[in-house]
């Protein structure tokens, strides 16, 4: 095997252990609930075989890319399944929808995982 060869299925070595070992499919949450709570609140419901709703922002800024994860649960309130939708933009002071298909469960609790604050281009233009 050449050296090039070799240096990229190197390379490859940590991902594949990772991927083995589950670090991909575990999603884990980045900002703490009480930060979410000061600007943002969740309405959501479930219906037919989705659930869908919308974020609301009391923020004046943008949050971009946001994800959330709802989760299903058994009847003793354990975690049964859990699906991951994504949000691509929620405004300032404003809301964004949402939906995706879930597994059936007992019942269903919603949760925002992460975001990005984005600088809104038009606050941009006003500096100049």
């Amino acid at each position: 095997m050449s050296r090039g060869r070799r240096v990229r299925w190197l390379s490859l070595l940590p991902v594949g252990l990772l991927a083995l070992t589950g670090a991909f499919a575990q999603a884990a949450e980045i900002y703490a609930p009480q930060t979410l709570d000061h600007y943002f609140r969740l309405e959501w419901s479930k219906d037919g075989r989705s659930v869908n709703g919308y974020v609301y922002s009391s923020a004046n800024r943008h949050a971009a890319h946001m994800q959330l994860v709802v989760e299903g649960l058994d009847g003793s309130g354990k975690v049964a399944t859990k699906t991951l939708t994504w949000i691509r933009d929620v405004p300032p002071n404003n809301r964004a929808f949402f939906e995706t298909a879930v597994p059936t469960a007992a019942s269903y609790r919603v949760r925002i995982l992460s975001f990005d604050w984005v600088e809104d281009r038009l606050d941009r233009r006003k500096a100049w």
